[in-house]
């Protein structure tokens, strides 16, 4: 009997269809590496997106491609689904939470061979998750690998257009490309005098597929509490 997944991006809501098309061919890699699994996509941003990957599936597990838990992954994909009239469906821990995507932003810089990082995250100024697991990862990088290492945010302090006189690179946080990838995080690395080197996104590595596909096989729902990598 297949089994189903869905992984959920909040996507691009001025020009939702190359993030939702950039999705389905996440989905597709995850999928190859599967046998047993059907694995969709959907983004948020794009109307009635998550309806359409859910018709006709009884159940399933959902895969919020998102590096924090919070309003999205415990409020809103729960009330689309709802919406959808899909049953059965467990929205697991997002992208960001998992330790194996740790492990990928340390193996990048290692890679890298930086003696400077800035780890550029969203932020909140609403809920402290999102820095949370930035500060953990960027606590990490530091310690495994000798650099010297910043974290800054686009919505919160410290922002990255605060973190003068640095060089080395800059590994965005993010799982895709998309307006705050593109255009905020150079313009606000710009203003700070940056000049170093911008690495893609974590969630653009050609090792994410695998790190996906294991955390759907795990299927450990999104935590309902405080995040775990309060510090």
């Amino acid at each position: 009997m297949t089994q189903a997944a869905l992984i959920v991006a909040h996507g691009q809501p001025s020009d939702p269809r190359p993030a939702g098309a950039a999705l389905e061919a996440l989905a597709a890699r995850v999928e190859a590496l599967m046998p047993g699994w059907s694995v969709g996509a959907a983004t948020l941003a794009e109307e009635g997106a998550i309806a359409r990957a859910v018709a006709g599936r009884q159940g399933g597990v959902v895969f919020p491609m998102f590096m924090a838990g919070g309003w999205f992954t415990r409020v809103q994909i729960p009330k689309r689904l709802a919406e959808a009239g899909a049953v059965g469906w467990t929205v697991l821990e997002p992208f960001g939470c998992d330790p194996l995507v740790h492990d990928l932003c340390v193996t990048l810089v290692r890679e890298a061979g930086a003696e400077q990082v800035i780890l550029a995250a969203h932020g909140s100024f609403k809920s402290p998750a999102p820095s949370d697991i930035a500060f953990h990862v960027a606590g990490r990088i530091a310690a495994e690998t000798g650099a010297e290492v910043a974290a800054g945010f686009i919505d919160q302090e410290p922002q990255l257009m605060s973190l003068t006189g640095r060089g080395g690179i800059c590994l965005p946080f993010f799982a895709a490309e998309g307006g705050h990838v593109n255009d905020d995080i150079p313009e606000a690395l710009g203003a700070a005098g940056f000049t170093g080197r911008i690495l893609p996104p974590v969630g653009l590595d050609a090792r994410v597929p695998g790190i996906v596909a294991a955390a759907i096989a795990r299927g450990v729902p999104v935590c309902a509490g405080a995040c775990r990598w309060a510090r």
